[in-house]
């Protein structure tokens, strides 16, 4: 996959009372954004739930850049700009640009693997390797082990 990308509209929901999009909605889109990519790549979360695995934020950041308003359309999109070579830990960028071009925000997480029975940080299951590899990657990706 070399790039995925989601147009979405702005809704009331969406707003603050200052009328553009509540900071905690940022987070919200790329929250939805990763599970969507991961369910087109096969790690559905009925998948994950199946081998007790899901993923789990260690550090989520948002550098705002342009007030998105409501009746704007955004679109946002998901790289991986680095990973273990194992998948067990990672770290991801979003891109929310507004009414197609303009960019707004920048969302970068870091995220690893969670057994969901014991709790605990583990590795990603081997089924699901090369799926999340998959992942459209950044053009500066670089692999780390640290």
């Amino acid at each position: 996959m070399t790039n995925y990308r989601k147009k979405m509209e702005i809704r009331w929901a969406d707003l603050d009372p200052n009328f553009h999009m509540r900071h905690s909605n940022y987070y919200d889109l790329g929250a939805q954004m990763r599970i969507s990519v991961f369910s087109e790549i096969g790690i559905t979360p009925e998948a994950m739930r199946l081998l007790h695995i899901g993923p789990i934020l260690l550090r989520e950041e948002c550098v705002f850049r342009r007030e998105i308003l409501m009746g704007d359309f955004i679109e946002i999109d998901i790289q991986l700009i680095k990973a273990r070579h194992d998948g067990s830990r990672w770290t991801m960028q979003h891109h929310l640009y507004k009414n197609g071009d303009q960019l707004s925000a920048i969302i970068t997480i870091d995220g690893a693997w969670m057994n969901t029975e014991k709790r605990k940080l583990a590795p990603i299951p081997a089924e699901f390797t090369s799926m999340f590899m998959d992942i459209p990657k950044s053009k500066d990706f670089t692999w780390t082990d640290k």
